[in-house]
């Protein structure tokens, strides 16, 4: 078994999403797609942090003011992060009903279907089924 003290091991946990209003970002993450709030912070003046995961998920996205670091992101540049489903079709039903406009389901073949969407700022999403996976920690 691994850890993250092991060197050769690295996890993805936290993925910045630019946008450009985070009040705006976070209701359509935490109330249109379902996403978890972690924590939403203002550690300083003119800093905001709001972390969210997905159901089920090891990985974070993170909706920010304020962070230099993050700077540079062009807001909505963000494209095609994976999100993995069990049932393409009905996350989609789901996420059509809580007002996500999402794209019709292309099957690519071997087991594997797509859907696509975007938050309010562009950004871009797939909604992805593996049939031989399930998806989960």
């Amino acid at each position: 078994m691994t850890t993250p003290a092991d060197t050769s091991v690295m996890q993805l946990e936290l993925v910045p999403v630019p946008v450009g209003d985070v009040d705006r970002a976070r209701v359509f993450y935490e109330e249109q797609l379902g996403f978890h709030v972690d924590h939403d912070v203002r550690p300083a003046e003119g800093v905001r942090v709001v972390q969210l995961t997905p159901r089920g998920s090891a990985c974070s996205i993170v909706l920010s003011t304020g962070l230099p670091g993050l700077g540079g992101m062009t807001v909505g540049s963000l494209r095609g992060l994976h999100l993995v489903v069990a049932n393409v079709e009905r996350t989609r039903a789901e996420l059509l009903a809580r007002g996500v406009d999402v794209g019709e389901i292309d099957d690519a073949g071997r087991g594997v279907r797509y859907a696509a969407f975007r938050d309010p700022d562009g950004n871009s999403w797939v909604l992805q089924e593996l049939a031989w996976r399930s998806p989960g920690p």
